[in-house]
Parts: C-alpha cells; sequence; structure tokens
C-alpha cells in the first residue's frame, strides 16, 4: 500500500475533477501490475494495472489507495473490472465518501466473492486525498495559503519591491507545491502590481494549473502575462455582477473564462461562494499566492485549509508591507488558531507549515 499510496502521490494536481489513486497488482509474490489515475482523470488506476497484468490477475490481489468506483460514468466501473479480472482479494486504503460510491464498490467486491481488507494506511491515505475529501465534504477544494516573508512578517518593501525575499531553494520549492494543486489564486492587486505568470517551472513537460484571478470589477490589466498566455495554461476570472461589460468582453476573446461570484454586503466578492463555485467546477486543491488582502480575507472568512509560511533571514521594519492587512480583531480570542504540521530548512530560508486541527492535509 505503501507504494500504491507513492505512486498516487504523482498525480497530485494532474487528475482533477478525480481523485488520485494508485493500484498495484500483485500475483505469487511480485508486482505484475501498477499504474495511477491519468492525467486529466481519465482512465482509473485499476483497469490500467489491469491491462498491465494481463492474465496473470487472475486469483491476485489488488491494492487501491480510494475504495473502486462502483457507478457508471465516462468509464465503467472500476470494481466490475476487477471482478472480471478474477482478482481474489483487494486491499483498499480508505472508503469513497462520494454518494455514488460510498461503500458500494466494496459491497459489490464482496458479492462477487472477492475478499476484501480496508483501512490500510488509512492516514496516509487521507492526508494524500485531503483536497478531494474536502471537496466531498464542504463543497469547495482544499485551500492552501502560502507566504514569503522577512522576519518581521513583511511581503514587501514600502514601494512594493518583493523580488526576491526568499533564496531559489525556496521558491523551487514552492514551484512543486504550485505543481501539486489544481489551481493557483491571486487578487486583483497581486495581478496588476507583480503581473505573475502563475506557471510551474523547472519541472520539465506537465499539465499547468488553472490560474486564478479574484477581482469584483475585473480591474486587471487586459494585455498582461496570464492573459498572453491562455492557450498553455487555463485563465478564470472571478469577478462580481458589477463587472462592466467591455471589460468581460476583452478578457473572454483573450481566452479567460469568466465566472460570476456573489457580493458580501459592502460589496467584496464572497470567498465562500467563490470556492463553492471552484470546487462545483471540479477543482480539489487550490494555492493562494495572493497578498496580504486575500490572506486576510480568507483566514477571517476561516478558509484557510493549510498555511506554508516561508520565511527569510532578513527584516524590513514597520514601513514594509504586512503579509497580513487588516482583520478587524478585537480580542486576542479571536485570532485564527493553526496547528504546526512541519518546519524545514530550505537553503537559507525555513518553512513552516501549519494545518487546520481537523484537517489531514
Amino acid at each position: 500500500m505503501d507504494a500504491a499510496l507513492a505512486l498516487a502521490a504523482r498525480g497530485l494536481g494532474r487528475t482533477w475533477p478525480n481523485p488520485t489513486v494508485g493500484c498495484i497488482i500483485v500475483a505469487e509474490g511480485r508486482m505484475v501490475g501498477r499504474a495511477r489515475t491519468a492525467d486529466g482523470g481519465r482512465p482509473h488506476a485499476e483497469p490500467q494495472a489491469l491491462a498491465q497484468a494481463g492474465d496473470h490477475a487472475r486469483g491476485a490481489t489488488a491494492y487501491v489507495t480510494l475504495e473502486p468506483c462502483a457507478h457508471h460514468g465516462q468509464t465503467p466501473p472500476c470494481a466490475e473490472a476487477l471482478i472480471a479480472a478474477g482478482v481474489a482479494r483487494v486491499v483498499v486504503a480508505q472508503q469513497d465518501p462520494d454518494p455514488r460510491v460510498d461503500g458500494g464498490g466494496l459491497a459489490a467486491l464482496r458479492q462477487a466473492g472477492i475478499a476484501v481488507t480496508t483501512g490500510v494506511c488509512v492516514d496516509q491515505a487521507q492526508r494524500l486525498q485531503a483536497g478531494f475529501l474536502t471537496r466531498q465534504r464542504l463543497g469547495r477544494p482544499l485551500v492552501t495559503l502560502k507566504l514569503a516573508t522577512t522576519l518581521d512578517g513583511r511581503i514587501a518593501t514600502a514601494n512594493g519591491e518583493s523580488q526576491w525575499i526568499t533564496g531559489p531553494t525556496a521558491r523551487a520549492h514552492v514551484h512543486g507545491q504550485r505543481a501539486q494543486h489544481d489551481a493557483v489564486l491571486v487578487g486583483a492587486g497581486t495581478a496588476r502590481t507583480d503581473d505573475p505568470r502563475l506557471t510551474v517551472r523547472g519541472l520539465g513537460p506537465r499539465p499547468q494549473p488553472v490560474r486564478l484571478v479574484l477581482s469584483r470589477r475585473l480591474d486587471v490589466p487586459t494585455d498582461s502575462a496570464l492573459t498572453r498566455s491562455t492557450d498553455t495554461a487555463p485563465v478564470w476570472m472571478l469577478h462580481g455582477p458589477d463587472a462592466p461589460e467591455d471589460k468581460r468582453r476583452v478578457l473572454t476573446e483573450a481566452g479567460a473564462r469568466l465566472l460570476v461570484v456573489r457580493t458580501r454586503q459592502g460589496g467584496q466578492l464572497d470567498l465562500e461562494d467563490a470556492l463553492r463555485l471552484l470546487g462545483d467546477m471540479g477543482l480539489t486543491r487550490v494555492y493562494c499566492e495572493g497578498g496580504g488582502t486575500l490572506a486576510a480575507a480568507l483566514l477571517s472568512a476561516d478558509l484557510v485549509d493549510r498555511l506554508d509560511c516561508y520565511t527569510a533571514g532578513a527584516a524590513i521594519g514597520a514601513e514594509g508591507r504586512p503579509a497580513l492587512g487588516a482583520m478587524g480583531l478585537a480580542h486576542l480570542s479571536e485570532a485564527p488558531r493553526l496547528r504546526l504540521s512541519d518546519s524545514r530548512s530550505l537553503g537559507g530560508d525555513v518553512l513552516h507549515r501549519w494545518t487546520r486541527p481537523e484537517t489531514s492535509a
């Protein structure tokens, strides 16, 4: 199962809207088939591994990181494929909470006389599938907030200079994290000030994440690094109902996809509605690289599942731009609380990873 989970991990950021699943077929003590969910979500892991195994699958054991699907969609059910191949035993890390499956695959296997074992390496599997599970449980993708700051919590000088606070090792690690997410999110301010590409670089050819921009009035450049690259990586603009029609037209013609988000009292975009919309679109993992305003808004709305803080050994001072905008807290007891789940050195910088207590991310 450890090998199947490692195989599945290679599909993070590549298989949405489907979860990334690993499957290994073992016959007479040797591996005869192995596969993960293909890029784009199809084909699933099990039929690929069974095709590799061929006749060796009969009487074999299949190790699968998520309950085999039991419903007819764009591909036949994986539980039926395992039954037809004649496997004798299926070992599953965790049950699939998708209402279309949710125990149905396990029941079908048992009804066919196949021995089924569940809960093997379940904690590791839940950490791997945290995005998929968040979407099933909350209807939105898992949100990772990334901050790159100085020792005194600043993300830029007073005049906006921020390249580069952290060193090359930390920046390379960020690209690896982008690669493991379905989408990268920024706000309008970052889109205007930094003109970012938000692509994964330095990791060779691979599917690119969706680039997301939150901008109520679409007050972003219509000729930018994002709009000039819609043919290589998708760009989705999340805007309010009052966005000007001319901006909508120009951005659509540039290849961006426009999504209308509700606004809250005061005119700000409703972040919960935005994330539910992204969940409906199939996204399971979103990596937020926005500025202090968006970061504070996400934390205030309790929408951050994982916080990655990259800290450099430098200080800017009070005149620098803070990592977080105003949150309107009157008492310390109101502050969002996360737990430290990892800490490591990255060149001359340090990464602290914080997660919400109930999240396995």
